[in-house]
């Protein structure tokens, strides 16, 4: 992996293409921002054989992060990374990049790095992700492509070591579950909870982080769904990782209830235990399961990754509620109500949750269902 650089800009005059070319190409509402990266690409684009010309815009994301493709003159293409310094802080991008690749994992190789200004050149994993690939009708047609998303999972697991990722502790899991009563219910809902309500409300969260911290350590990707693993492209078989910065040393159940209970994807309780179970089995020939009776029993192990569930749906649907709110990005809110017909499903099989699950009913005006998978506990 090559070495990020952080060199002095060149002059604008440098740049192979107008200025004028990458203005219509790639819009930028701030003029000084827009300078500052014609600029930089005038010497990544020599340094590297870029074509600035073929500048497009590649994808956006949740946060302040947008990519650019461009092509080489050797016939292929690298990724840009545009992202605000102020806004961003890609240090643990470029860390968990080389992280993943010490792992073995198909994660992009980071070419050139301008720190200060919040530029990144990056190898091109291509643009199809496993998300495109899959036929949403027919479970079954994308067992394999899952199976693929589950050896990525166990190899970048079986990476794991202490003291190199932030800890998912107490402290992270109760942040994150904060923005559900922050955002998702004052802000989009117009509740604010008190007396009873709250009670009701901080019990639960202190139940949900108390049995997911019990669970074992290792990385946890944060984010491990279709939509950020990529389908093999050009020499690499194996199913490309983005969207890793913010990984963390957590519970082994957060990346596995990531995957098969997907932010933009619902899939029926056969096809998730089918997949949990094979995730399952693999980890557990890996020598992950080690831990209490999880080695020996599926069940012990999936009530781990219902827990973790649901402490991750409640944090996302307080997240799409913020990008809604606060950051002018509707569509995200529009998927809500998988999060919330995940988090009342969960509620309705522990008998602990009876109360949230409640709660719940009692604010979005729903009726409580039976579920089925393993009964009430």
């Amino acid at each position: 992996m090559s070495h990020p650089s952080s060199s002095p800009i060149l002059p604008s005059t440098a740049v192979s293409a107008p200025l004028s070319v990458l203005v219509e190409a790639v819009p930028w509402s701030d003029p000084e921002r827009q300078s500052l990266f014609t600029a930089w690409m005038a010497r990544v684009a020599q340094a590297h054989g870029l074509v600035p010309e073929t500048l497009r815009i590649a994808s956006a994301d949740a946060s302040f992060r947008r990519y650019l493709r461009v092509d080489t003159r050797q016939g292929g293409s690298c990724i840009v990374m545009d992202a605000p310094p102020t806004k961003e802080n890609c240090e643990p991008f470029v860390r968990i990049a080389a992280l993943m690749t010490s792992a073995g994992l198909n994660a992009p190789e980071v070419r050139d790095w301008h720190q200060a200004h919040g530029f990144m050149l990056l190898s091109d994993l291509g643009d199809a992700t496993m998300m495109s690939a899959i036929d949403a009708e027919r479970p079954q047609a994308n067992h394999g492509l899952y199976m693929q998303a589950v050896d990525v999972l166990v190899q970048w697991q079986l990476a794991s070591r202490p003291s190199v990722l932030p800890p998912y502790d107490a402290a992270l899991l109760n942040r994150e579950l904060s923005l559900f009563p922050d955002w998702y219910l004052a802000q989009h809902r117009g509740v604010q909870l008190q007396g009873t309500q709250r009670e009701v409300l901080d019990k639960a969260f202190a139940l949900i982080v108390q049995r997911n911290l019990a669970a074992p350590s290792v990385y946890v990707h944060r984010d491990f769904m279709p939509r950020n693993l990529m389908m093999p492209f050009g020499s690499n078989a194996q199913l490309g990782v983005l969207d890793f910065q913010d990984a963390v040393y957590g519970p082994i159940s957060y990346d596995i209830a990531s995957l098969m209970r997907d932010a933009f994807l619902t899939w029926d309780e056969d096809f998730v235990l089918d997949i949990t179970i094979r995730y399952w089995e693999k980890a557990r020939k890996a020598g992950l399961m080690d831990f209490e009776d999880w080695h020996s029993d599926f069940g012990a192990f999936y009530r781990a990754v219902e827990w973790m569930g649901l402490q991750r749906h409640l944090k996302v649907a307080g997240i799409f509620a913020r990008l809604t709110l606060r950051d002018g990005k509707p569509k995200y809110l529009a998927d809500a109500p998988r999060f919330l017909d995940y988090i009342r499903k969960a509620c309705d099989r522990y008998r602990e949750l009876g109360p949230l699950l409640k709660l719940i009913d009692e604010i979005e005006g729903t009726t409580p269902e039976v579920g089925f998978a393993y009964g009430r506990m």
